[in-house]
């Protein structure tokens, strides 16, 4: 099986390149989207896999649907090279918790399903809230305090209330799914993504945190429905470890080793450069344990 990676990064680059080297086998691409405001991309080397790096780079601003934008700027860049069996959406902090060859032969054994997390609770309010509602200034949703900037938050959330006012909602036709932004697909649905691409960035524009809910709606309105690995279980239909505090994603440190390497996922997101040693322990793990 022949595998792509699509990595989105922006800082943090000695993670990303610790995460190079759990990925660097013959049996995989690495293609990696290097945000815009990115001054100096860093030498990346890799012995056995191919590298591609991005040329078309967005200005990705938190919660708009730049974000979406480079994402569909790597599944775009990699379908042109492939086809590929899997493309696995990572950011640059995350890391592999197993080895490539125990990754390939589960792919294989489970050839054709959808690895995509589906979020278990009530999404309603949330769905009218981030896609159903026209969000202005969507670019700034997370910039440095100023005037300029108040007024924008002002003005947006003054909006916002007059749509909820008025109770308009757009997209009401479309029937909404969302979970976590990071996933492993087939090249099927990946083609029937890339096909809806303008659809995409015309629907979600002005939209708030689209990325959780692009992919997810595609599949659930799609025949890859029926391809879903787990819908009962976000984590595991991802196959991805993740964990949340307070709505907010908690960086795994050494002390985390023995429960991710013991883990029934694939990958865990997210680290950092302060709990290196963690990231180090668990690349030596997936190298030793090869089978």
């Amino acid at each position: 099986m022949k595998h792509a990676y699509l990595i989105l990064a922006h800082n943090e680059f000695e993670v990303l390149r610790k995460l190079l080297l759990a990925l660097d086998d013959e049996r995989n691409d690495v293609y990696i989207h290097f945000d815009s405001k990115v001054g100096k991309i860093p030498d990346l080397q890799l012995k056995h896999a191919r590298l591609y790096i991005i040329k078309d780079r967005i200005d990705v601003k938190w919660g708009d649907v730049t974000v979406m934008e480079a994402e569909l700027n790597l599944f775009e860049a990699a379908n042109k090279n492939g086809p590929y069996d899997y493309y696995h959406l990572l950011s640059g902090v995350d890391m592999p918790i197993k080895s490539q060859d125990y990754i390939h032969e589960f792919f294989l054994k489970n050839k054709r399903k959808e690895f995509i997390g589906y979020y278990q609770g009530d999404i309603t309010n949330e769905i009218d809230r981030k896609v159903q509602k026209i969000h202005l200034f969507s670019e700034s949703f997370r910039t440095d305090e100023g005037l300029l900037n108040f007024s924008k938050r002002i003005i947006r959330s003054g909006f916002l209330k007059f749509q909820d006012l008025i109770h308009y909602k757009r997209n009401k036709d479309i029937s909404f799914k969302k979970g976590t932004q990071w996933l492993s697909i087939t090249d099927g649905l990946v083609k029937l993504i890339l096909k809806e691409k303008d659809n995409i960035l015309k629907t979600y524009s002005n939209s708030f945190c689209c990325d959780e809910i692009v992919v997810q709606t595609i599949c659930w309105n799609s025949e890859f429905k029926n391809n879903i690995f787990d819908l009962n279980d976000e984590g595991r239909g991802c196959m991805r470890e993740i964990r949340w505090e307070n709505n907010v994603i908690r960086d795994w440190t050494e002390k985390d080793y023995d429960y991710l390497i013991h883990s029934d996922k694939l990958f865990a997101r997210k680290f950092n450069s302060k709990s290196i040693s963690a990231v180090d322990k668990i690349l030596q793990y997936v190298h030793v344990n090869k089978t």
